[in-house]
């Protein structure tokens, strides 16, 4: 059973930065795709940024290209989201995901099997 442990969560100010910590573990992910969603309340939840395990590609939401990186430590089974100019729209719970098929060379279209209990992210003046 795969399991996804967020970590990295809290409180800044428009401007800072913050990097989230997804520690993946159960199976091996090679064929998997990885990625970060967000949801706030009364919205769906959005796909923020991916990468493919075994190529280490990464997609980005329009909203979040040039502020956030997304990237993997294969040793450690982890995956990160480096969050930089955070704004206040950017406040949500933050999930990690993973997804067990898909291409290793597109990863927008992620359609997670799993996910991790979420991490809040807040940004606030």
């Amino acid at each position: 059973q795969v399991q996804l442990v967020e970590s990295g969560g809290g409180l800044v100010q428009p401007g800072d930065s913050l990097r989230l910590t997804c520690a993946a573990s159960g199976r091996s992910f090679s064929t998997y795709r990885l990625g970060w969603f967000r949801q706030t309340p009364g919205k769906e939840r959005e796909f923020v940024a991916g990468i493919a395990w075994s190529t280490g590609f990464t997609g980005y939401a329009d909203s979040v290209k040039g502020r956030f990186t997304i990237s993997r430590d294969t040793a450690k089974n982890t995956v990160y989201l480096q969050m930089n100019s955070l704004k206040l729209e950017d406040t949500a719970a933050y999930f990690c995901a993973a997804q067990s098929l898909g291409s290793p060379y597109y990863v927008r279209d992620m359609r997670p099997d799993y996910w991790g209990q979420g991490t809040q992210v807040t940004v606030s003046s």
